[in-house]
């Protein structure tokens, strides 16, 4: 198998075209990378910004080059030298009427060839949630008419710039009557005759018809567990494997697909056992891949959040905890938190979804003659689905897994002992159904109803914790990100050394991600607000001046005071984030261009939150004195504040680049394959998407790493991101150099002792005679205050015997040294990462 020793991720569209993309492959293959990775490059809806919302999964996006363009683009690729792995999307499609499958559906109903390649309810009409308004009112403002389909010219309901085809039986014959139709009534009995209705977006929680991809409506879901619908969306995909062209397969929400298994395997037996497949999964703490899927691993997100285990300060992060409490006025129970964002979601935002488990559920009941009356068993379903601690389990027709039959009997024994414990007997019930173990007759049900679950508790928990939870808690954003555990843990070096021996042995091939184009910041912004860990105190004081400072600008609304305390404390510790390190408070164009990014993060932020604002019910009042507030902040005008907060920030900044290092020496070294999100081989401090998905500047980048001037890292004076991209590509190089030795070497955490001890996280990689030694700094801040440096008295690292008495040379400095059976303490930096290799 063709694994990767580094991934370039690229996102396609806003821009970026294949060829430009050929146009960096010299770059990238200076900086040391193995693979391209691209974002979905097949045909999606027009404009599409991200390539998810696929309208053609057989034809190359014709806006970004198309298939010419494409193949160019591997050309240039190949003469490198260099690979390319491609992020497909297996569980859904558009819905949309730019995709011919779905407009065929609309069309013909349940009789179009294409009415099951979708999830699709076939037991009621197909309800096309895209209206503003109910169908009636829509008709009644005259938003809905009798007009010829532009591109068919037969007759259509018009509905602004979207013309939905009528079914052939409601129109053949009829076309010139129709087309003069203006009756409402009439035209409401012909819509009543589609095997489709329309109906208001605000009506789709309740009444889809539809597997959507989480809450979004415009994704619908697609049955790739049918052989032909595999065939159909693969045709391209396994053209472009057997080809040569790609190498290697990224496979997007894996966890809403039906049998993500039986999947897998289909793929892997039709893609061959050289492509290269890791899945997009997020794993919960202690969780792993199941052994069976035929895959590399993840493409990474456990790894982000292993990182906090280096970088949070585990002995003082409970003093940044009570302040956060001091600012919301009370403590805040996580687990209380997290189940009321389960509450909501599943009661409100995944209504539909729920209420068709209830009503398989209750079918199971009289097929099995279980009486239960529909009141115990919808609190039993709705503590089911909230307590469950993952994304998801992997039953199939034939029942469970051992794996996940034991999960599942622990969820419902916690739910059983619970406060919100339902009727046993429901309990049970449900239980029963989801292990398989009810009769022959209600097999069938059983099994819809387990698919149905699984496929609901990973969008549940997904936008409870990450679109909810992570924007309502904001005592450290650093840790509100994509696979984060939203409950309270400990930190300590010996869980991450314990995780990465696990890595190694589990998923030594699974990419090690520290930005996406979902994360909710970028790796950089997330090294600098993890200091807030070591200095709560000095950040807790902080904030109470610049809310002092901005006072005059929170305002008296009828439902309460925007912003509230702890939305400042959200909005203050956001913009440390995401502020430019060679921001000057005094200018003024810097300031405006981050301004736009920063409301657009503020709204974004404040209607995930689901508090006082929302989607689909916003509160403009209250949304416009927050975001009022949040653009005084960046005023120009605003001088006092500005000049106190980057001042303020400092300490903060010097602190996050020595952290920025460290992530970023240690996912080069340890077990899993570096994927590089694209341009964060320099800085990168973004917000949420899109602020995440803007193209860097690739021409400065190549500049700076074509520079072959002397790096040196300076804390102070150094913040271009320059040492960080150099070091991306010294390691690279090496690893390029030694792949078994990064791909197979043992991994062996290394012990520190001495005063400064905890200053330092050092772990080796060894295999036969190679060895990699490796020494990055942690917890910083005071050190970085104080000019400290470890003296020989404050720390030393003992080598193991096969590691100790051997020459080294180090890979940053270039310098050669004899070790013995300890690194003594003179030569270790405090502030600068070492990587030793023998030699």
């Amino acid at each position: 198998m063709n694994i990767p020793t580094a991934t370039y991720r690229i996102q396609f569209r806003n821009g970026m075209t294949f060829d430009r993309a050929a146009g960096l492959v010299p770059y990238l293959k200076r900086l040391g990378i193995s693979h391209l990775y691209a974002s979905p490059v097949f045909t999606a809806t027009a404009g599409s910004t991200h390539g998810y919302d696929i309208t053609d999964a057989n034809e190359i996006e014709p806006a970004i080059g198309g298939r010419e363009g494409f193949d160019r683009m591997v050309k240039a690729l190949k003469q490198a030298g260099l690979g390319l792995i491609l992020d497909i999307v297996p569980n859904h499609m558009a819905a949309s009427l730019e995709n011919a499958w779905w407009r065929d559906v609309i069309e013909n109903g349940a009789n179009s060839r294409y009415a099951h390649h979708f999830d699709i309810d076939w037991s009621r009409r197909l309800t096309l949630p895209f209206l503003g308004d109910t169908f009636e009112n829509a008709l009644e403002n005259g938003e809905i008419a009798i007009k010829p389909d532009p591109k068919t010219g037969r007759p259509a309901f018009a509905c602004f710039d979207s013309f939905y085809p009528l079914a052939p039986e409601t129109w053949q014959g009829r076309e010139a009557e129709l087309l003069k139709l203006t009756d409402r009534t009439e035209i409401a009995d012909l819509h009543e005759r589609q095997p489709w209705r329309l109906i208001s977006w605000r009506d789709a929680p309740r009444y889809l018809s539809y597997r959507r991809f989480f809450e979004i409506t415009g994704l619908v879901g697609v049955r790739v567990e049918e052989k032909r619908v595999f065939d159909d969306t693969h045709r391209l995909i396994l053209e472009l494997v057997h080809s040569g062209a790609v190498d290697g397969l990224r496979i997007d929400h894996v966890d809403g697909l039906a049998d993500p298994q039986a999947y897998l395997e289909r793929l892997r037996q039709q893609a061959g056992p050289e492509c290269y497949i890791t899945v997009e999964k997020i794993l919960g703490k202690g969780e792993q891949l199941p052994a069976a899927w035929p895959v590399s691993g993840t493409t990474g997100y456990e790894f982000i959040e292993s990182l906090s285990d280096v970088l949070v300060d585990g002995d003082r992060i409970r003093d940044l905890r009570t302040a956060w409490h001091n600012v919301m006025g009370k403590s805040v129970n996580m687990v209380a938190e997290l189940r009321a964002a389960k509450l909501l979601m599943v009661t409100r935002n995944f209504e539909g979804e729920f209420t068709r488990l209830l009503t398989l559920a209750m079918a199971i009941a009289g097929t099995e003659k279980v009486p239960l009356e529909e009141q115990a068993v919808l609190p039993a379903l709705r503590e089911l689905l909230i307590a469950f601690p993952v994304y998801r389990t992997y039953g199939t027709a034939e029942g469970l897994p051992t794996e996940s039959y034991d999960m599942l009997q622990g969820v419902a024994e916690r739910v059983r002992t619970s406060a919100h414990a339902p009727a046993p007997e429901a309990l049970d019930f449900l239980t029963r159904i989801l292990a398989g173990e009810v009769s022959a007759e209600a097999s069938d049900e059983a099994a819809t109803f387990r698919i149905r679950f699984q496929q609901l508790t990973g969008p549940l928990m997904a936008k409870s914790v990450e679109d909810t939870l992570f924007f309502r808690q904001n005592m450290e954003l650093a840790l509100n990100e994509v696979g984060a555990e939203p409950i309270p843990r400990a930190f300590s070096l010996n869980r991450f050394h314990a995780e990465m021996k696990t890595r190694l042995e589990r998923q030594p091939d699974a990419l090690s991600g520290t930005s996406t184009h979902d994360t909710k910041r970028g790796e950089d912004a997330r090294a600098r607000l993890y200091t807030l860990t070591e200095a709560p105190e000095r950040w807790a004081e902080c904030v109470a001046r610049w809310c002092q400072m901005n006072q005059a600008k929170v305002i008296r609304l009828e439902d309460g005071t925007a912003p509230k305390p702890s939305v400042e404390w959200m909005l203050y510790q956001a913009l440390a984030g995401v502020w430019p390190p060679r921001l000057h408070p005094q200018d003024e164009a810097g300031l405006r261009a981050l301004e736009a990014r920063f409301i657009a993060f503020v709204e974004k932020a404040l209607r995930e939150a689901k508090l006082r604002t929302d989607w689909g019910d916003s509160n403009d009042a209250y949304e416009k004195t927050v975001l009022d507030y949040a653009r005084h902040l960046l005023s120009p005008a605003n001088q006092t504040f500005l000049q106190d907060f980057s001042d303020s920030l400092q300490p903060f900044i010097r602190a996050g680049l020595v952290n920025s290092l460290t992530q970023t020496v240690i996912k080069l070294t340890a077990p899993g394959v570096p994927d590089i999100y694209q341009g964060s081989e320099a800085l990168n401090f973004s917000l949420v998407d899109p602020d995440n998905r803007r193209e860097p500047d690739f021409a400065a980048l190549a500049r700076m790493l074509d520079e072959d001037k002397k790096v040196a890292f300076d804390v102070n004076e150094d913040r271009s991101g320059q040492l960080k991209q150099h070091l991306i590509a010294r390691l690279l190089r090496l690893c390029q150099q030694k792949p078994t030795l990064f791909r197979r070497g043992d991994y062996l955490p290394l012990t520190a002792t001495g005063k400064q001890a905890e200053n330092l996280i050092a772990f080796a990689r060894a295999e036969n005679d190679d060895a990699l030694i490796v020494i990055a700094p942690r917890l910083v801040f005071s050190a970085l205050q104080e000019n400290l440096t470890i003296s020989s008295a404050d720390a030393e690292i003992a080598l193991p015997d096969q590691l100790a008495h051997r020459r080294y040379r180090n890979i940053l400095s270039g310098e050669e040294l004899s070790l013995g059976d300890r690194i003594d303490a003179e030569m270790i930096d405090c502030f600068t990462a070492s990587v030793l290799v023998s030699i």
